[in-house]
């Protein structure tokens, strides 16, 4: 059933990340990787980290666990009775949050881009920005309640595709918009806050459907409150270490010449998908069943599904990895590499590409660990966990980015991820939370052997590629999706061969009922 409900998460958001890889297309070759594009990724990129702490991070790991008990120990009604008490007190917080912001935002821009004092037009652009696409964030995270929501009731479907609405909202900003607004970064920045007000409206429609409708009652600290916000202030820095990691990513490169922020934008934003599809999906579909499975005493049945996501996400990840490592150049190149967007600039993101990749299994695994601690509502050890891991990333990203500047602080996040997911594994062992099983122990050294196997058919494949150099771009499309193909293929093959998986088997998982 967990597997099902991954596909279903993974494949509603492979749709979001085509999405959002036909709006970064666009957005290449509207804004480059110049001063506006700098300014608005910093503008989309400090809503948006609030967003996923408190969305897809501290907020979820927090409130699931908490409404999934109340809904299979107290029923349906008082369940949505503390969602309503949730939504009433998370209001009052988050608009009283964004006028804060919205006034002192000029003093925030200094904290989270200092370099841009150096530029004093750029600085006031990224701060207007900001300003405008700053009201996103109290609605996604109102959209962030009512799919933790649907979630606990095995309904996962419409939280999945809210992110697509983002992204053809994006992409009808720059059509609609760049012809009437003063840059082509005005005109996103508007599309971001639409696009929030779409969401909203999206999971409020699916959970009148789910016979779960919203009402607005008086904010109350009642206690299941306050227990609540307990939970979630850890959970903030422990759930979002990825994300404050990327954001000091974006501190430091603030401080290097223009366009490293644009670099390690789009770089992000490829390594996002096999990410997206498969770490946020795994993570979203197992932490309301470790929770169930906690509340109702089922040790063994907990071990077995956090061993059948390692898997599954070791299983997936390990061949991403190798084949964008492999290729990351190439894929730049094709997704990218048009109008303002040079051939210069690829290469650089390109190489961004290829370092934070190499952490891309680490992002994964702390997506299937972490709810081990949530389900437990333990929020503290993950954020003792993720200070050291941001610890890590910040002493090597300043380190590297003294000598392979932009491309060392991809590779000093993807270190941190490595030492997260490692030490978070450590502990769930150590306190007899979890322990790999012999399944996972032969299989995970098997799947490791066919991505090599993979990585080696496409080194020598990539002379196809470099073939089709001077072509046309669908010619050069075309020579990096053979080679994508070849390598799943490999990929596939070797996996039968050594046993890693067996088609057969993900066939019966993917049918499996309750």
């Amino acid at each position: 059933m967990m597997l099902r409900h991954i596909a279903t998460v993974g494949g509603y958001t492979m749709l979001s990340r085509l999405a959002g890889f036909a709006r970064d297309i666009l957005v290449a070759a509207y804004l480059g990787a110049g001063p506006v594009a700098d300014a608005f990724f910093v503008a989309f990129k400090f809503p948006n980290f609030f967003r996923r702490l408190s969305g897809e991070g501290a907020f979820s790991v927090a409130f699931i666990p908490m409404f999934s008990g109340t809904l299979a120990t107290q029923g349906r009604q008082e369940a949505l009775e503390f969602a309503n008490r949730t939504l009433a007190v998370m209001a009052a917080i988050m608009l009283g949050f964004l006028l804060v912001m919205e006034l002192i935002m000029p003093w925030a821009m200094h904290v989270i881009a200092p370099g841009f004092a150096d530029d004093p037009a750029q600085f006031a652009l990224a701060v207007e920005l900001t300003r405008i696409t700053f009201p996103y964030l109290p609605l996604i995270s109102f959209v962030a309640l009512m799919g933790g929501m649907l979630n606990a009731m095995d309904r996962f479907a419409a939280m999945a595709a809210a992110p697509i609405m983002l992204n053809l909202c994006l992409i009808l900003a720059l059509f609609a918009g760049v012809p009437y607004a003063e840059t082509p970064g005005h005109a996103l920045a508007w599309g971001v806050v639409v696009a929030g007000i779409v969401q909203f409206a999206w999971l409020l429609i699916a959970c009148h459907q789910a016979g779960m409708s919203l009402r607005p009652v008086r904010p109350r600290l009642t206690p299941d409150i306050r227990k609540l916000f307990r939970l979630i202030l850890p959970a903030a820095v422990g759930a979002g270490v990825m994300q404050i990691n990327l954001m000091v990513d974006v501190l430091l490169a603030s401080l290097l010449p223009t366009g490293a922020i644009s670099y390690l934008y789009y770089a992000d934003r490829v390594n996002q998908l096999p990410l997206g599809v498969v770490g946020i999906a795994i993570g979203t579909a197992l932490l309301p069943l470790l929770s169930r499975q906690v509340k109702t005493g089922d040790a063994a049945g907990a071990s077995d599904s956090q061993n059948r996501g390692l898997e599954v996400a070791l299983l997936l990840t390990l061949p991403a990895t190798a084949g964008l490592v492999v290729l990351a150049v190439p894929i730049i190149e094709v997704l990218f590499q048009r109008g303002a967007f040079t051939p210069q600039d690829a290469r650089a993101t390109g190489l961004a590409l290829a370092a934070y990749a190499i952490g891309l299994p680490a992002y994964v695994l702390v997506k299937v660990l972490a709810p081990g601690f949530y389900a437990r509502e333990d929020t503290a050890t993950p954020v003792k966990v993720a200070v050291g891991a941001m610890l890590v990333n910040l002493v090597i990203g300043v380190t590297l980015m003294q000598v392979i500047a932009h491309v060392g602080l991809a590779l000093a996040t993807a270190v941190a991820s490595w030492v997260n997911a490692g030490l978070l594994g450590l502990i769930l062992h150590r306190r007899g939370m979890f322990t790999t099983d012999q399944r996972l122990r032969r299989r995970s050294w098997r799947i490791l052997a066919a991505s090599l196997v993979m990585a080696a058919a496409l080194l020598p494949g990539l002379w196809l590629y470099d073939a089709t150099l001077g072509q046309p771009p669908a010619l050069r499309a075309a020579g990096l999706a053979v080679l994508v193909l070849l390598g799943a293929l490999v990929y596939g093959l070797a996996c039968q061969l050594t046993g890693a998986a067996r088609l057969g088997e993900l066939k019966r998982m993917l049918k499996r009922r309750k």
